[in-house]
This record gives structure tokens, sequence and C-alpha cells, in this order.
């Protein structure tokens, strides 16, 4: 089922070029990384796909409904945004738990294969075993990482993440790989991941948009299945 459509997108910063007649698109069930040189637009178009930019010109299309008929969840996760104070009062197991409640269920009781969800997550960012420390308590970097393991016990169906392993060892970010496409396989949900990281475009990613300079020094861009 195609979650996201992009047909004939281009951008401009004043009347500057930067993208140029983009066209891809992105399945249920489908991991999908997104690369290229620095300053190649990629945050910019994947705001575009978020519409917190508007394209110059063409269509982004995303679907209403899951793949189960319910309506389509996204998440964002945008680069560095771990700024919790030494003051923050939650426990990183409190703040990862708190991505289950949406609005209206704040009173929803947590199961027990929420549970196993919180504990899969927070162990495959390396810090289960800091689940009761406080988040102020903690580094950059461990921070980053309890960001990214909330965002995935929201249970989206699309998750759109920038760098997302910013910070994070070698270990840790083969664990997040492996669970991101664990989760594409199992639960066919969709991820799309801005990454630097060859790593991940040769042994976990399906498919990967690789951003590139045209001519005419706009950006266009190459789709490449596995």
């Amino acid at each position: 089922m195609e979650y996201i459509k992009l047909e004939n997108i281009s951008f401009y910063y004043d009347k500057d070029p930067v993208l140029e007649n983009i066209n891809f698109s992105i399945g249920s069930g489908q991991f999908v990384t997104l690369t290229g040189e620095n300053g190649a637009a990629k945050t910019t178009l994947a705001k575009i796909i978020l519409g917190i930019l508007k394209p110059k010109q063409g269509t982004v299309s995303i679907a209403k409904n899951n793949i189960f008929n319910k309506d389509l969840k996204i998440s964002y996760l945008p680069q560095q945004i771990a700024s919790f104070n030494e003051g923050f009062p939650s426990t990183v197991y409190e703040f990862v738990k708190s991505g289950l409640y949406r609005k209206g269920t704040w009173f929803k009781k947590i199961t027990q294969t929420d549970k196993e969800n919180i504990q899969k997550n927070l162990e495959a960012v390396n810090m289960w075993n800091q689940k009761d420390k406080k988040i102020g308590e903690l580094s950059g970097g461990q921070k980053q990482r309890i960001i990214i393991a909330r965002m995935l016990t929201t249970m989206a169906d699309i998750y759109i993440l920038d760098e997302p392993t910013t910070g994070m060892d070698e270990k840790t970010r083969v664990l997040f790989y492996e669970l991101l496409k664990n989760k594409v396989n199992e639960e066919k949900i969709t991820v799309l991941m801005i990454t630097h990281d060859k790593e991940v475009v040769e042994k976990f990613a399906h498919e990967n948009i690789h951003l590139c300079k045209a001519e005419n020094s706009s950006w266009c861009c190459d789709f490449y299945s596995k």
C-alpha cells in the first residue's frame, strides 16, 4: 500500500533552486534511507513531506489510512532535539511510557504488551539499565537515545527520522537499525531515515533515495532498490 507519494516537487529558497522535479513513492513495510552530500536539502525534503514547508510546485500525497484501515499516524524526529535540564522530574521509564498516551487516552491502562514494547525499545538504544534514572542526569547522547525509544513507543505507521543515531556508539547504532528493520518486516511500519551511515544503506534498508547535484546546480534524486 502506498503511504507517501511525491510528484514533480520543486523547492526554492528565494530565487535559488534547492530541489527540482523530485518524484518517488514509499509504501507500507519499507525501510528507506535518504542520503546526499551536506547541504543537499535532505531535511528540507523531509519537512516538505511533513507539510512543514510548502513546495514551489508539485504535490505531496499522504495516505489517510494505514493497511488496517485506521487513521495513519506519522512520527517525526528532527535533528538533535535533546534539551532537558537537570531539574526535569521524569525518570527514563516514565518518559518513554508517556509515548503510549495520545489525546484522549491519558487514563489508558498499560498492558503487558505495552511494558514489553517499552523494554524492547529501551534495550534497542542501550538504555534499559538506566530506566530508573532521572532524565536530567543523562548525557546529551543518552537523552537523544531515550527520545528515540519514546518515539518508537508511539506505535506510528510512518517514522521520519533525521540523523537519529548522532551520539550513539557503533553497537547501539546496530541494535537500533536491527530494531527498525524488524519492526518494518513484522509490523509493516514505514521508515524514512536521513543518514550518512553507509552501513544502513548497504545492510539494513530496503531502498535508498540519494539527493544529487544536477547540471543546473539544483538538487535531484536517484532512487535505488536493493
